[in-house]
């Protein structure tokens, strides 16, 4: 049974989200600062399934890199500061990947942007849409959002499998919407809002248990 919580809150994070699967209990919660040894070494066992999305900075990155510890305080300031909801993806106690809902706006926009990355070992099990609907319901119901986006590069076929899946409407192509890897890039724009799920994104999710198609 889904801990998807319903209703608006004064203080929407920190928040743990869970949801049993076939594989296994699936919860969403903040990144804590005693992942470091296993959230590195899953970034290290993806590099080659990873690096070929992430975004880069035109201007390249200056100084060093924040220690894990600065990293996950960022994060978990844009979460007090309602700016994002940043969690780390977890199987079965086990951190496979991380989300976040970011570019909340409030008011007449009413709408936020999703990203997600999973490892590879635990690809095609079906996680990362249960995952974003997850999140979409939470942005939804508890956040108070109406319309959650999520751009991928056309290239990406296992990012393209999961909004598919979840039946996200496409929008459009977004050209050099954002810079990977030392180029801007093209990117295809889906979206969801809350009228288009009125019993949710995650009953859609569920659906996919069982089905031969499968999701990331």
């Amino acid at each position: 049974m889904s801990k998807v919580l319903r209703g608006r809150v004064a203080r929407p994070w920190p928040v743990v989200l869970s949801e049993e699967t076939p594989h296994g209990l699936l919860v969403l919660r903040p990144l804590r600062r005693r992942d470091a040894e296993q959230w590195l070494a899953l970034r290290a066992r993806n590099l080659d399934w990873l690096e070929e999305w992430e975004a880069t900075s035109p201007q390249g990155t200056p100084g060093s890199a924040p220690t894990f510890a600065e990293y996950v305080r960022l994060l978990a300031s844009q979460g007090r500061s309602g700016t994002a909801l940043p969690f780390g993806i977890e199987l079965d106690g086990a951190l496979v990947g991380q989300l976040t809902v970011s570019g909340i706006a409030h008011g007449s926009l009413g709408s936020a942007n999703i990203g997600y990355w999973i490892g590879q070992h635990v690809a095609g099990r079906g996680l990362t849409p249960v995952a974003v609907a997850m999140a979409t319901d939470y942005a939804f119901g508890v956040v108070g959002l109406h319309r959650v986006e999520i751009n991928i590069r056309p290239e990406n076929g296992p990012s393209l499998r999961v909004v598919e899946k979840l039946g996200l409407r496409e929008e459009g192509l977004r050209e050099r919407y954002l810079h990977i890897r030392g180029e801007w890039r093209d990117h295809r724009s889906f979206a969801v809002t809350a009228e288009e799920v009125p019993d949710g994104l995650l009953a859609r999710a569920r659906g996919l248990w069982g089905s031969a198609q499968g999701a990331q």
